[in-house]
């Protein structure tokens, strides 16, 4: 009732602010008489049934009907609109053969004339209707007789009314209506965030109170600490005799030092601003391999020498979010260059682009099938547009985020089917793909076989050389280029890290890939032994 109010009253502001002030008053006066304050099919029966079509108003009568086809356009059940196709073809037929009964052929030639074209563009069932106006007993003809009878008549009044009565009633809720629904949603939303902003102020200022409690606590324990340092230590300085022990106690700690030669043995404690450091000495020597760290992690005797460790401040969590969407365990995540968008693999097959900043569209976002495992992922650095994926099947598919669509897909050997890494150049249109044979180990390392690195180029999605690793080279399982791209290292199971240099072509040369100047990894520059 109460979003039917707030309709009225919108319909009611817009026939003022239009100036409509006879249909205001016509409007005014059906409200008045109005009492069931809901749908009444009746009304529309009664403007179809027993005003347009006794009136001949066709035209309204077409009006009418399209006006409902429009409004079930938007819906997502398409039984509704053909539906009331299909009744709008029996209303305009009812409207002809009304006025046959009644003796007007020519309101029939008049609705024919207007409409005559659209009713035969929509379908050819219409043709033998033309004919109707020139024969002399039309209900007599076996193709319109039916369409004559009581029967139909009734037959087509209740269809309409039982149509109505299910879309208006239950399916369909006119915008009017809609936008009251809308309006009371968006303030028991306000009120919910209202409440919600007043709880977080108020475990604000609890989080507040509690860190404040917890500086203070943290202050007594140190000075607390500081006080019984200084007290074993001036205790120290007073014994004027060797230590009887090897075994010593500085502040809290207890240092313990094994084949400490007795008589001559002694420590030697200092404080300077606050901070203490610990000398074991022997004879004239001193012990340079003793490693001693008080309690409070602050500082410690490594090799004879002191080392204070930092306290790094807490870091704090200012913004969290959780991406869900992925059914399987996710295996791998990249940033695109621009830092905009997210890419996540799961061990189902499946890719997800994200967008985590609100303020940036989600136009980018979808979910790519790929139908096998996904071994690794990479961004092109230039564009930010496209997303490389590794699969275990041989694969490796080219994403456009833009075009929303796989715009390459490329394929290694079948001798080669794990895509393990794919690296982008930070500079060129190439990009390069290490991928291994199948192993026939229990671990993950033995299930590698020997290993592939091949160049590709970005433009014309060929490939352009196959790198140099020697004979049956382990399979390489990372890789990564300098900030200019002329160098690739590549990792090896085997512990060696290959090192190539990108080969340089000569000013005005074209390589053999598509005659464009992109060089090539042609060059081993050296392995490390990891």
């Amino acid at each position: 009732m109460e979003n039917m109010q707030y309709a009225e009253e919108l319909v009611r502001e817009f026939l003022v602010f239009r100036g409509f002030t006879s249909t205001l008053q016509a409007y005014e006066s059906e409200l008045s008489t109005d009492i069931g304050k809901g749908f009444q099919v009746d009304k529309i029966l009664d403007l179809i049934f027993s005003i347009y079509i006794p009136k001949f108003e066709a035209e309204k009568l077409v009006g009418l009907l399209g006006f409902f086809k429009q409004c079930l356009a938007s819906s997502s059940d398409n039984t509704f609109l053909s539906t009331v196709s299909k009744l709008e073809v029996s209303i305009l037929r009812y409207y002809m053969v009304h006025a046959i009964q009644s003796g007007r052929t020519d309101k029939v030639l008049e609705f024919l004339k207007t409409n005559g074209n659209d009713l035969l563009q929509r379908t050819k069932d219409w043709t033998p209707w033309f004919a109707m106006p020139y024969l002399k007993n039309p209900k007599f003809d076996p193709h319109f007789h039916v369409y004559f009878t009581k029967e139909w008549y009734e037959a087509l009044h209740v269809s309409v009314r039982n149509f109505f009565s299910e879309v208006f009633n239950g399916t369909r809720i006119p915008a009017l209506l809609k936008l009251s629904s809308e309006r009371t949603t968006v303030n028991h939303l306000k009120r919910d965030i209202k409440q919600l902003n007043l709880k977080l102020t108020q475990l604000q200022a609890l989080l507040e109170e509690k860190e404040a409690h917890l500086c203070h606590l943290r202050s007594l324990v140190n000075s607390s600490s500081s006080v019984l340092h200084e007290e074993k230590i001036t205790s120290s300085n007073d014994a004027q005799e060797p230590c009887p022990s090897p075994t010593t106690l500085v502040g809290e700690t207890k240092l313990t030092r094994d084949g400490v030669l007795a008589g001559s043995d002694k420590y030697i404690a200092s404080n300077e601003d606050s901070s203490s450091s610990l000398t074991l000495c022997t004879g004239d020597s001193e012990v340079g391999d003793s490693s001693h760290s008080y309690e409070d992690g602050r500082q410690m005797v490594n090799s004879g020498e002191a080392h204070v460790q930092e306290d790094f401040p807490e870091v704090k969590v200012e913004f969290q979010e959780t991406f869900l969407g992925h059914t399987s365990p996710i295996s791998r995540c990249r940033f695109s260059a621009s830092g905009n968008n997210v890419a996540s693999a799961s061990l189902d097959g499946t890719v997800r682009i994200w967008t985590y900043d609100p303020s940036t569209p989600a136009s980018r976002n979808a979910t790519i099938y790929c139908g096998a495992e996904i071994m690794s992922l990479d961004w092109e650095c230039k564009s930010d547009r496209l997303l490389l994926i590794g699969t275990a099947d041989a694969g490796i598919k080219a994403w456009n985020v833009d075009a929303k669509r796989v715009v390459c897909d490329l394929n290694t050997t079948d001798m080669f089917p794990s895509v393990l890494d794919i690296k982008c150049s930070p500079v060129e249109s190439i990009f390069v793909s290490a991928a291994a044979s199948r192993g026939h180990g229990s671990s993950y390392v033995d299930s590698l076989g020997f290993a592939s690195l091949t160049v590709w180029n970005m433009r014309t999605w060929k490939s352009m050389t196959v790198l140099p690793l020697g004979k049956d080279p382990p399979a390489i399982t990372s890789m990564c280029f300098n900030h200019n791209g002329k160098i690739l290292a590549a990792a090896a199971t085997d512990g060696m890290i290959h090192m190539f240099v990108r080969k340089s072509c000569n000013p005005g040369s074209e390589s053999e890939m598509g005659g464009e100047n992109l060089g090539g990894f042609l060059e081993l520059l050296q392995s490390l032994k990891g």
